[in-house]
């Protein structure tokens, strides 16, 4: 008998079809497509659905809006929807969720409104995303309406649904916090987002005693908790029990130590912040953020680079919220080193400015007074928005340069932009420091009539103090006295400086009577008044003005003076001893005083009062 032996034979592995693979591949793809951002996916999937005409199925429907929606294509997902023949409630919820989250809120309301035209029934989910769109005192009386409508559809045993309305009525003002309140109290059940909505709401409202008081009645606590209150603490200056609540905080994340950063940061103690940066266990953009805009906005511009350099060591690429922030910082400081450091690092990087970036860029360099390089950024932007105008324009009016400003403000007009309230600030000051009195009447009466702008306190300001400098003090009280709204001691102020300039003593009197009314203890008033009284010789009234201000307590401070050397930022006031180099200060300022008196003269001042008509 004979024996085969025989080799097991390896069994070919068995391949799916193509078409298979493909459609459980697109399945995988559509199941995340609700949560894609990335518009070149989003729009190769779109296609491959429509080759399948999938774009009507009920399931793949909402996800396409909604991911079309994170990708800006809103004209995109209104389409999808209004090819969908008979949409139900879900795809109706999936449309206003996504105009509310691309902030067409009146759109979100339109869909509602077709949606009840329809007969479609809303669901738990519908006022909630309605809800999300109201924001602020505006939107109180809705947010009331969509209150009924809830409490007639019987929603509020899903407690998701009275949370959003917590958090609405929170962002409504005192009366919404209030009626938060209300509502927070009758609630059967609460979970830990009712508590933390409150909260919140309480913070906002600037009821802190309040907010802690519920918060240390919290059945159970989570990070949002512990942030909320800190929060509150931080921003309303009380360091010293931010502090005490920090480190009652059982696990810190990062939102915790930024606060802290910040809130002192804020508080101008800059040490404190630094330490507490030092010690945090991770950093992100945020914190880095935070601490170098803190240095910059104290001037301290030599730690604020030295940070920056650090930054950039660590790995960290600043994205546009951090490029904003410091920018912002360097144009209050006037910080032009650290400015130009951060646009150094734009070009290095070879990032993609958008407009806001652009428009931080232009306001730096405006008001660090570096006018060609604002105006080199501002003509190379692709895309300006009327902020870019805004801040190109106020930067060169507030420099002296009236006559390109106004140039501008054509330009502007020319290429489509409408001003606003802001435009008008700029060219009103454009007009004061180039001394074009006629033309800036022109402008302030063409605002309502042309453009539909009511003036408001700041545009009369800049009229005070047009016609104030010219010496048309007439004018300038009579359109005082014209106000529709009540003067603020800001308008009395300028008036009073002009008086001084003029040596309209009478005028003088009663524009001082006006600002002790408003401000009775403000020492610069009456200093103004005894200067005036003293440069026409009545030593008898500069003696009375001194004794009033003696009786009021009032002491002027001393003014202060800034400059920005070797990338640190000098500070000077009167009788300054505090410098480290003040011995030779004073003595460059005492030879420069020899060196000036021979040609120096006594300037001439005119008493008389200008009249014209306005």
């Amino acid at each position: 008998m004979q024996v085969h032996s025989t080799k097991p034979q390896m069994s070919a592995p068995i391949r799916a079809p193509t078409w298979f693979s493909k459609r459980r591949l697109l399945e995988e793809k559509l199941q995340n497509l609700h949560k894609c951002k990335n518009l070149n996916q989003t729009k190769q999937l779109f296609a491959q659905i429509i080759k399948l005409d999938l774009q009507r199925d009920p399931y793949i429907a909402p996800k396409l809006i909604s991911s079309l929606a994170l990708c800006r294509q809103m004209g995109l997902a209104i389409k999808v929807f209004n090819d969908i023949q008979d949409p139900d409630v879900h795809l109706y919820n999936t449309l206003i969720r996504a105009c509310v989250q691309n902030s067409l809120n009146a759109q979100a309301f339109r869909v509602f409104l077709d949606m009840q035209e329809k007969g479609v029934f809303t669901d738990n989910f519908t006022y909630p995303f309605l809800l999300k769109a109201c924001n602020g005192k505006n939107w109180f009386h809705l947010v009331q309406m969509i209150h009924a409508l809830i409490y007639k559809c019987g929603y509020f045993g899903d407690i998701f649904v009275p949370n959003s309305l917590i958090d609405s009525y929170s962002k409504c003002g005192v009366v919404g916090v209030s009626l938060a309140k209300k509502l927070f109290m009758s609630m059967g059940e609460r979970d830990i987002v009712s508590w933390n909505s409150m909260i919140a709401g309480l913070v906002k409202g600037g009821e802190l005693s309040e907010a802690r008081r519920l918060f240390d009645e919290m059945p159970e606590r989570d990070a949002v908790s512990w942030n909320t209150i800190l929060d509150g603490y931080a921003k309303a200056g009380e360091m010293n029990l931010a502090f005490e609540l920090f480190e009652k905080i059982p696990h810190r994340n990062i939102v915790s130590w930024s606060t802290m950063v910040w809130g002192y940061s804020k508080d101008g103690d800059m040490e404190m912040a630094k330490l507490l940066f030092d010690r945090m266990p991770a950093k992100t953009l945020v914190p880095w953020t935070i601490i170098i805009s803190g240095y910059a906005e104290k001037g301290m511009a030599k730690e604020a680079a030295r940070l920056y350099d650090q930054m950039e060591e660590a790995g960290l690429k600043p994205d546009d919220g951090t490029l904003i922030s410091i920018l912002a910082a360097c144009a209050e400081s006037g910080l032009l080193g650290l400015g130009m450091k951060v646009h150094a690092s734009i070009n290095k990087y070879r990032f993609k400015c958008n407009t806001n970036v652009c428009n931080a860029l232009v306001d730096m360099y405006a008001k660090c007074g570096s006018l060609d390089n604002a105006m080199s950024v501002f003509n190379g932007m692709t895309k300006k928005d009327l902020v870019s105008w805004n801040a190109m324009l106020y930067g060169l009016a507030m420099h002296g340069q009236g006559e390109k400003a106004l140039g501008l403000f054509s330009r502007m007009k020319d290429e489509g932009f409408g001003p606003d309230k802001y435009t008008f600030v700029g060219v009103l000051c454009a007009c004061t420091h180039a001394g074009f009195i006629d033309k800036g009447v022109q402008y302030f009466y063409s605002m309502e009539r042309d453009y539909g702008i009511l003036p408001q306190v700041e545009h009369y300001g800049c009229m005070i103090d047009l016609l104030g400098r010219s010496g048309r003090l007439k004018e300038a009280l009579r359109l005082v006295q014209s106000m529709p709204v009540e003067p603020n001691a800001i308008i009395w102020g300028t008036l009073l400086g002009a008086c001084r300039k003029h040596n309209a003593v009478e005028l003088a009197d009663e524009v001082l009577d006006c600002l002790i009314r408003l401000k009775g203890s403000d020492p610069g008033n009456y200093t103004m008044l005894s200067n005036i009284f003293a440069a026409t010789g009545d030593w008898n009234k500069v003696a009375n003005v001194r004794l009033q201000m003696k009786k009021t307590g009032a002491q002027k401070p001393s003014g202060a003076s800034s400059v920005e050397v070797d990338n640190e930022v000098h500070e000077f006031s009167v009788c300054d001893q505090l410098h480290p180099k003040s011995e030779q200060i004073y003595q460059m300022i005492n030879t420069l005083g020899k060196d000036l008196k021979p040609v120096g003269h006594a300037a001439k001042v005119s008493a008389e009062i200008g009249e014209g008509v306005i």
